[in-house]
């Protein structure tokens, strides 16, 4: 796991042999072979190319469990993106350092959300960089981690598949709204434990000043796990973060600017040290 880590820093592995990009070739030809028209046969058609997909990469690093240590450390790396994280959020801050909004938006819409970011001001584009950085702190990163101290190699890469088949599939309107159901359920379950110990520790890595944010609002959001980490980084950093007409997290709050995404990229350091050092000390599933 140390590895892993250690080797992040170096940056991903070339395109061609990246085994995320495998993934989502996979999820792009599967999502090819649908020809379902109403909701039955796509969501069956979504559970299927999940399924295989998840039992392919399960079976994958079954064979590469029997590795050596340092062979599983350098398989388990491209699994996690924390430096390719923690980059794409300092751009968003450099380029609003410049005063260049355009870039600022582009770079953010490029790297970090799916939202529309043409209108958003810089107070709202330095918010949605914060709220990605809380949500892929989890997901890319800490989730990984903890799938591979319980289950190794096995259940990483299931994990991994999963959350890439949700960030392809998982959408709640249009042509994937059913197909990718039984992906996006998935993630939500899988997601539970590690959103979860996440946001704990970036509490206590703030030294628990977003614990009554949190508590308050970690509701409002849609998804049963983004809610929890977004709002203890809002708290802990004392921001708002509001996305237009959908929700408010720490209302009262100040807006964010350059200074808090630098802040925030401190709070998310300090909380994945604590989450590998709780990793390394847990007992042996």
């Amino acid at each position: 796991m140390l590895l892993a880590l250690a080797l992040d820093a170096l940056g991903e592995p070339p395109t061609p042999v990246h085994p995320v990009v495998w993934m989502g070739n996979y999820l792009s030809w599967a999502r090819r072979q649908w020809r379902g028209q109403t909701p039955g046969p796509q969501l069956a058609e979504g559970a299927a190319g999940w399924a295989l997909g998840a039992g392919l990469a399960a079976g994958a690093g079954l064979a590469a469990a029997r590795w050596p240590w340092w062979g599983q450390g350098a398989l388990l790396k491209p699994l996690l993106a924390r430096k390719a994280l923690f980059d794409a959020v300092a751009e968003v801050g450099a380029a609003l350092e410049r005063n260049d909004l355009p870039e600022a938006r582009r770079l953010l819409s490029w790297h970090l959300v799916s939202r529309d970011t043409s209108q958003l001001s810089a107070s709202e584009v330095a918010g949605a960089a914060i709220e990605s950085l809380a949500e892929n702190l989890s997901d890319s990163v800490v989730a990984p981690l903890l799938a591979y101290r319980v289950g190794g190699l096995p259940l990483a890469a299931a994990y991994r598949l999963t959350n890439t088949a949700d960030a392809m599939w998982g959408y709640r309107s249009g042509e994937l709204e059913w197909a990718g159901k039984v992906a996006a359920r998935a993630d939500d379950l899988l997601n539970l434990a590690p959103a979860r110990l996440t946001a704990l520790y970036a509490l206590l890595a703030s030294g628990g000043r977003g614990w009554r944010v949190w508590a308050q609002d970690h509701r409002r959001t849609t998804s049963p796990n983004a809610g929890h980490l977004m709002s203890a980084f809002a708290g802990a950093l004392d921001i708002r973060l509001d996305k237009r007409g959908v929700y408010i997290l720490n209302a009262a709050g100040h807006e964010p600017g350059v200074a808090d995404l630098r802040r925030a990229l401190g709070l998310a350091r300090t909380t994945l040290r604590l989450a590998v050092l709780a990793l390394l000390v847990m007992p042996d599933v």
